[in-house]
């Protein structure tokens, strides 16, 4: 008498299909990889054109950071302490003078701060940077 083997229940976990839980993975993969750099990119902005208004000729002064660091308050160099004395007296006498500030392409951003700084504490409140006009 031969013995007959008895298949089970239990016997069929042995044999999971691989291939659906593969395909499930890649499809999720496809997914992510596809939606990821749409979060990333959903902020819309637009930065502003670089051509602007025509700078004011009246009531106006400048301050130049040069491409070696050295600030020039109306074509003179000045430290950045001689600067804030100088705007200062220039508030005192005309406080709606518009402050004109170009910085040199290669010059840190913070550098730029640091001057919109100074210009702010001696109570200048009409700012503005300079930049070249497109295509120059």
């Amino acid at each position: 008498m031969a013995r007959r083997k008895h298949r089970s229940q239990l016997d069929a976990i042995d044999e999971i299909n691989m291939t659906p839980l593969i395909d499930l993975t890649f499809l999720l993969l496809i997914i992510f990889m596809i939606t990821t750099p749409l979060l990333e990119n959903s902020v819309d902005v637009s930065p502003p054109e670089m051509n602007a208004s025509e700078l004011p000729d009246k009531n106006s002064c400048s301050i130049n950071l040069n491409r070696n660091g050295q600030i020039v308050f109306n074509k003179i160099p000045v430290t950045r302490q001689e600067l804030g004395i100088r705007l200062a007296a220039l508030h005192e006498q005309n406080p709606k003078t518009a402050v004109l500030i170009r910085g040199d392409g290669e010059r840190r951003y913070s550098e730029i701060m640091e001057l919109m700084k100074t210009v702010k504490d001696a109570g200048m409140t009409n700012i503005s940077l300079v930049t070249m006009a497109e295509g120059k």
